[in-house]
C-alpha cells in the first residue's frame, strides 16, 4: 500500500507548473476582458468622483394628513434603494434628512438621467383603461390607427394561454378608426355608462364621422352630459403633451377613483400622444412580482412578465376581459406612473392566470426599465422633486491620493519585513503580494459595468487591510516549513509535510475573516458596504493565490540548489534555524522472518 501512495505524492509534486499555467492563463484572460470591456479602471463611488444628488420631499395625501410618519418614510427609503440596485447601481446613497425630506446621491458614470427618472418618479403605480388616445400637437382627424398604436404599444398575453399573433394583430389593424372627436364622444358615452369602454361604446365611436369637428362631449344629442365629463373633454383637447410644463400638469388632482388625461411616449416613433383614462383598476401593490426575461423559445427578444397578488389576479381578470371586447384603442390600459404613461398594451382576452406578461419591440434597458417600474413602483407616500445637483467629490483627489500612499507605505513596509526576516523567501511572497494585487484590481474593474460596483474610500481601506491578511497566509506557510527544517528535514519534504497543516490554519483564518465581510456587509447599507465586499473579495483571493500560486512555485523553488541547499541568503538556513540532526529510529522485527518468504 506504501508504493501507490507514494507515487501519488511524487505526481503531485511534480506536476505545479500546471496550477501556475492555470493562475497566469486566468490573469491574462480577466485582463484582455478588462480592456475589451471598455473599463480600463475600477469606477470610482460619489465620495472620490462626485455624481448626482436628488433631493425629494414628502407629501401628505388628501385625507391623510398624518402619512409622513418614520414608518413611512423608512419603507420609501428601502423602495427607492430597490430602485437603484434594480438599474444596476451600486454604493448609492438613500437616506432620509429630517422628517419629510429624502436624499439620493448616484456616483457619477451611472445613468442619471435614468435613476431620476425611476428614483425621482415617486407617485402611485395604476393601471388604467384606455378610452381615447392620439398624436399630441397633431389636427383633430390625425388619430393614430390602431395599427400604429399595436405597434407603439407592447401585447399583453397571459402565461397560461396563447400568445398573440401576428394574424391577430394585422386584424386589429382592420379595424375602424375613431377620430379625436368621435373619440371625445365614446368617453362621454363612456362616462355615463359606469366609466368602463364598452363594445357598444366602441361601435359608436368608430362609427362616427371621422371628419367631424365638433368637439362638444354633447355631440350625440344627449344634453345630460355631466360637468366632469365637459371638463375632461375640454383637458384632453387643450392638453399638448409636446409642452413640458402641461406634461406636468396633466391629470394634476385627478384621483384613482376618477378618469383623467395623460401623456406618453411612443417608444417607436419618439413622438409624445395624449390619452384620456378611466379609473384606476389595478395599483401597483396588486403586483406581486415583475422581471425582465429574454425569450428563447419563440426568439421574441426581452418581454417584461408580471406576477399579481390573489386580490390583483381577479381585478386584472376583470378589466383585460372588459377590454378585450373593444377595438383599438379601448382594448388597451395604460400602465401609468407620477400621471405618465410608460407603457399601454392591448388585450385581446381575458388574462386570469395570475400572471401575464407584456411583450413586443423592447431591447433589454427597456424591458428592465419596465419591471422595475412594476416592481417597486408604489410607495407608501407622494414626493416632490426639490431639487436635483451634481456634486463633486465629497473627499475629492486629495484623499483619494493620499489613501493611495497609505496603502502604497504599508506595502512597502510589509515589503521591507519579509525582506529582512525571509530573505530568498521573500521573492515568493513578494510576487505572490503582486499576483492578489493584478487580480484584486482587474476583478473590481470588470465589477463596474458588471454587476454596478464603485470604488469608494472605505473600500480603499479594505483592499488596504487585505493586505496583511494575504501577507499572514505566506507567514504561516513560511513558518510551518521552518519548524520542519528545524526539525532536521531537507527542503523538499519539508515543504510537502508542512503545507497540510499551513493549509488548515490558513482557510479557518480566511473563513473568520470572509464571514466577519459577510456579516458587515448584509447589515450595513452605503459605504460600509463597499468596505466588507472589498475584505471579502481580497479574502477569496487569497485563498486561490495561495493555492495556485504560493504553494506551487515554493514546490519549484524547492528544487533549486540556492533553497534546497539552505543558502544563508535562502531564509532556510539550518544552522540559522538552529536545526536539529533529524533522529532516525530503528524498528526491530516482531517475529522471525522466513527466508524463502523473503
Amino acid at each position: 500500500m506504501a508504493a501507490p501512495k507514494k507515487g501519488r505524492s511524487a505526481s503531485a509534486q511534480s506536476r505545479p507548473g500546471r496550477s501556475l499555467a492555470l493562475i497566469l492563463i486566468a490573469i491574462a484572460a480577466l485582463t484582455g476582458g478588462m480592456f475589451l470591456s471598455g473599463h480600463p479602471t475600477p469606477r470610482l463611488g460619489i465620495d472620490l468622483a462626485g455624481g448626482t444628488s436628488i433631493t425629494l420631499t414628502a407629501k401628505n395625501e388628501p385625507g391623510q394628513p398624518n402619512a409622513i410618519n418614520k414608518t413611512n418614510m423608512n419603507t420609501a427609503v428601502d423602495i427607492m434603494n430597490r430602485r437603484v440596485n434594480g438599474l444596476g447601481v451600486s454604493e448609492a446613497e438613500v437616506q432620509t434628512q429630517g422628517s419629510d425630506n429624502i436624499i439620493v446621491n448616484i456616483p457619477k458614470g451611472t445613468n442619471s438621467k435614468e435613476a431620476r427618472d425611476q428614483v425621482g418618479t415617486t407617485a402611485k403605480l395604476y393601471f388604467r383603461p384606455v378610452l381615447a388616445t392620439e398624436v399630441s400637437g397633431s389636427a383633430a382627424s390625425a388619430s393614430p390607427s390602431p395599427s400604429a398604436s399595436s405597434s407603439s404599444s407592447s401585447k399583453a398575453t397571459d402565461k397560461a394561454t396563447d400568445k398573440a399573433t401576428d394574424k391577430a394583430t394585422s386584424s386589429s389593424s382592420a379595424s375602424p378608426t375613431a377620430s379625436a372627436t368621435s373619440q371625445g364622444r365614446a368617453v362621454t358615452d363612456a362616462l355615463k355608462a359606469d366609466s368602463t369602454p364598452s363594445a357598444s361604446s366602441s361601435a359608436s365611436s368608430s362609427a362616427s364621422p371621422s371628419g367631424s369637428s365638433s368637439a362638444s362631449p354633447s355631440a350625440s344629442g344627449s344634453a345630460s352630459a355631466s360637468a366632469a365629463a365637459t371638463k375632461l373633454q375640454a383637458q384632453y383637447t387643450a392638453l399638448d403633451c409636446t409642452d413640458k410644463a402641461q406634461r406636468a400638469k396633466a391629470g394634476e388632482g385627478s384621483k384613482a377613483t376618477d378618469p383623467t388625461v395623460a401623456c406618453g411616449k411612443n417608444n417607436t416613433s419618439g413622438q409624445w400622444q395624449k390619452y384620456v383614462l378611466g379609473p384606476a383598476e389595478v395599483k401597483g401593490t396588486d403586483i406581486k412580482s415583475a422581471a425582465a426575461v429574454f425569450d428563447t423559445q419563440s426568439a421574441a427578444g426581452w418581454k417584461v412578465t408580471m406576477e399579481f397578488t390573489s386580490g390583483g389576479s381577479k381585478k386584472f381578470a376583470d378589466i383585460t376581459g372588459k377590454l378585450a371586447k373593444n377595438q383599438s384603442p379601448q382594448n388597451q390600459f395604460a400602465i401609468v406612473l407620477d400621471g405618465d404613461v410608460v407603457s399601454d398594451p392591448f388585450v385581446q382576452q381575458a388574462l386570469t392566470g395570475g400572471s401575464a406578461e407584456i411583450s413586443g419591440s423592447f431591447d433589454q434597458t427597456e424591458a428592465q426599465s419596465l419591471a422595475n417600474m412594476l416592481k417597486y413602483g408604489a410607495l407608501p407616500l407622494d414626493f416632490k422633486e426639490s431639487s436635483v445637483t451634481t456634486v463633486t467629490a465629497a473627499l475629492g483627489g486629495e484623499q483619494l491620493h493620499a489613501g493611495l500612499v497609505a496603502g502604497a507605505i504599508g506595502l512597502g513596509l510589509v515589503m521591507i519585513y519579509l525582506v529582512v526576516y525571509y530573505r530568498g523567501l521573500s521573492v515568493i511572497a513578494i510576487a505572490s503580494l503582486m499576483v492578489s494585487a493584478i487580480l484584486t484590481y482587474v476583478l473590481m474593474a470588470l465589477l463596474g459595468p458588471a454587476i454596478g460596483f464603485a470604488l469608494n474610500l472605505p473600500a480603499v481601506c479594505g483592499a488596504i487591510v487585505a493586505i496583511g491578511i494575504t501577507a499572514d497566509s505566506f507567514i504561516v506557510f513560511f513558518e510551518r516549513i521552518r519548524d520542519e527544517i528545524r526539525e532536521g528535514r531537507s527542503l523538499r519534504p519539508a515543504v510537502e509535510r508542512a503545507w497540510p497543516r499551513a493549509r488548515r490554519t490558513i482557510l479557518v483564518s480566511d473563513f473568520v475573516s470572509f464571514l466577519a465581510a459577510a456579516v458587515l456587509f448584509i447589515v450595513t447599507v452605503g459605504k460600509v458596504q463597499g468596505f466588507a465586499f472589498t475584505l471579502g473579495l481580497t479574502t477569496v483571493l487569497d485563498v486561490v493565490v495561495v493555492f495556485f500560486f504560493t504553494k506551487p512555485l515554493m514546490t519549484l523553488l524547492a528544487r533549486r540548489k540556492f533553497y534546497a541547499s539552505g543558502h544563508k541568503w535562502s531564509g532556510l538556513d539550518p544552522k540559522a534555524l538552529g536545526a536539529k540532526p533529524l533522529l532516525r529510529r530503528t524498528r526491530r522485527p516482531s517475529a522471525p522472518v522466513d527466508p524463502k518468504e523473503a
